[in-house]
């Protein structure tokens, strides 16, 4: 079965309550939470006070994904807004070891998003360090992208060198996911499915999510 985190960018902004108490009910396992500066990607999406307003309701794991430059200076303030994973683009750390200590340090797990051109194999060094890796199947900054075919030779190449190192991170995958795509996600080996436009935009997105967990 795939753990699902619903992509909070799609959500109801005028109604993010209520869509938090929704997925407090749904057998989602996290919540996605995408924060964008405008630098990194073309997009802005909401900061620190919003993560905070996110965390007084919701009741499951916060999976902080920062497509930020140089997320390394925020390690303190994603900590203190309740996050349990904290999510970092390879591309945007100059110094990404370090970077991963100072989450840990912070009491978070440690993650790390690879965009589609970026290949695995950059990852050979510091796979034993990380909890998770994120695999982007679209190019970060925009929600309801199509999804990106060769990010499932990406899973696949990640899964194998988790299992040659012995490794225990997760491998998550966002962007374009739904049933026939994350299926396929699923069975090249991803672990995590983050879901945005799949979920929020359905009649009934606690069945979607259900949905999506029983793959």
């Amino acid at each position: 079965m795939a753990l699902v985190s619903p992509s909070l960018l799609s959500a109801d902004f005028g109604n993010l309550q209520r869509d938090i108490e929704m997925l407090n009910r749904s057998e989602a396992s996290m919540l996605h939470i995408d924060v964008m500066d405008g630098m990194f990607v073309p997009n802005i999406s909401f900061g620190f006070p919003v993560m905070k307003f996110i965390q007084k309701y919701a009741e499951k794991p916060l999976d902080v994904h920062l497509m930020i430059m140089d997320p390394g200076r925020y390690v303190s303030q994603v900590r203190d807004t309740g996050a349990d994973i904290m999510n970092v683009h390879f591309e945007a750390c100059t110094h990404l070891h370090r970077v991963v200590q100072q989450i840990k340090q912070a009491g978070m797990k440690a993650g790390v998003t690879l965009n589609p051109a970026t290949p695995v194999e950059m990852l050979e060094d510091i796979i034993d360090d990380v909890d998770m890796v994120l695999i982007m199947s679209v190019n970060p900054g925009f929600a309801a992208q199509k999804f990106i075919p060769g990010a499932l030779k990406k899973v696949k190449r990640l899964r194998q060198m988790i299992s040659e190192h012995q490794a225990s991170a997760l491998i998550e995958i966002d962007g374009g996911i739904n049933l026939e795509t994350g299926k396929e996600a699923v069975d090249a080996g991803a672990d995590i499915l983050v879901a945005g436009n799949y979920v929020f935009s359905a009649p009934d997105p606690m069945r979607n999510i259900a949905l999506l967990h029983a793959l």
